[in-house]
């Protein structure tokens, strides 16, 4: 049986130096595992992705993370914006007609081996760096330390850690790269004229 892929055509594969950037930036992504009986879990969770390691914590109360194997496969999903793309938008729809509606995303899928950290300073580690990275870019950043010690020991409790080894990174971004220059312009005002920022949705 051949190993599972992501579906990504020639003119969706993402850039891979903004493949790292967009997980980062995002900073969630589901948790995919297979238990002992074949039954599959999925969790989302926050995320950094820390050389070749994706890491994450799970809620303890969530059974998904006590039928986690460890050093069985995974597959972590991390979704960017999506939106529905209206043929009425592009101007080829004005020439022939022959467009239909479609639906842009970007994707990046990692795969790897996964093991469950049931370890208070682990996990503490974690939510010390997850927090730094969310906290840096603001102008008077919270740090883990300002709470008291007893309150950040009792909130560590009831969370367990995940890390998934990267082997492999699928990544795509289907952003009307088949479209023509007017198309993509089209889809652009298109999203504007909906409320919603291009940037992201659409190819430049």
């Amino acid at each position: 049986m051949p190993d599972p892929q992501l579906y990504v055509p020639r003119l969706n594969v993402m850039d891979p130096d903004d493949v790292r950037p967009f997980v980062a930036a995002v900073g969630t992504a589901q948790l995919v595992t297979v238990g002992e009986d074949g039954t599959p879990d999925a969790t989302f969770l926050p995320v950094l992705w820390e050389g070749d390691r994706l890491v994450g914590h799970l809620a303890r109360a969530n059974a998904h993370w006590r039928r986690i194997v460890g050093g069985s496969p995974a597959l972590a999903i991390v979704t960017g914006p999506d939106t529905y793309v209206s043929p009425s938008w592009y101007a080829t729809k004005a020439e022939h007609g022959r467009v239909v509606p479609t639906w842009n995303y970007t994707v990046v899928h990692l795969r790897g081996a996964v093991t469950v950290h049931d370890d208070a300073e682990w996990v503490r580690g974690l939510v010390t760096r997850l927090t730094e990275h969310h906290e840096q870019p603001r102008d008077d950043p919270w740090a883990v330390t300002d709470a008291p010690a007893d309150y950040v020991e009792k909130n560590l409790r009831p969370i367990v850690g995940v890390e998934v080894v990267v082997g492999s990174v699928e990544a795509k971004a289907k952003l009307s790269q088949n479209r023509s220059d007017e198309d993509r312009a089209g889809v652009a005002a298109g999203l504007v004229a909906d409320g919603r920022d291009p940037d992201g949705l659409v190819a430049p």
